[in-house]
C-alpha cells in the first residue's frame, strides 16, 4: 500500500525540482526545503497551510494532523478512503503546492557533527 501510493504521488508530481525523502517514518516530497506531502500506509499528510485549513477539513477523511498528540495547524492527514483515485491525490497535491510554492527556499542546516567517544 504505501508503496503503491508513494509511486502513485511521484507520478502526479512529475517535477524535477521535488525531491524525494524519508522522514516521520513517510516518505515526504519536498520543494526547496519546504515539506509537500508525504506518502505512508497510514494515508497522506498534506501541508495546506492555515489559510487553507478550514476548507480542507471539509473534504472526507480529512483530519488536522497530530504529532506527539498536538496539533500541526496546516498539516492536514487525509485517511487512506481520501486518497483512492489519483483524482482525490492529485486535487490534495494541488492544494498542498499553491501554499509551499509561495514559500521562499529553505538554507539547508549544517550537519551536526556526531558525538560519542573519540578513538584513542
Amino acid at each position: 500500500m504505501e508503496t503503491v501510493l508513494i509511486e502513485r504521488t511521484r507520478a502526479l508530481i512529475p517535477d524535477e525540482k521535488v525531491e524525494q525523502k524519508r522522514m516521520f517514518g513517510s516518505t515526504c516530497f519536498m520543494i526547496d526545503g519546504n515539506m509537500l506531502v508525504c506518502a505512508s500506509k497510514r494515508g497522506l499528510m498534506a501541508r495546506v497551510g492555515t489559510e487553507q485549513q478550514e476548507k480542507a477539513m471539509t473534504r472526507p477523511f480529512a483530519s488536522v494532523c497530530n504529532m506527539g498528540g498536538r496539533p500541526m495547524p496546516g498539516f492536514i492527514r487525509v485517511e487512506p478512503e481520501g486518497i483512492e483515485s489519483d483524482e482525490d491525490l492529485k486535487s490534495w497535491i494541488d492544494m498542498a503546492r499553491s501554499y509551499v510554492g509561495a514559500l521562499p527556499p529553505k538554507t539547508a542546516r549544517p550537519k551536526k557533527p556526531k558525538t560519542g567517544k573519540t578513538a584513542k
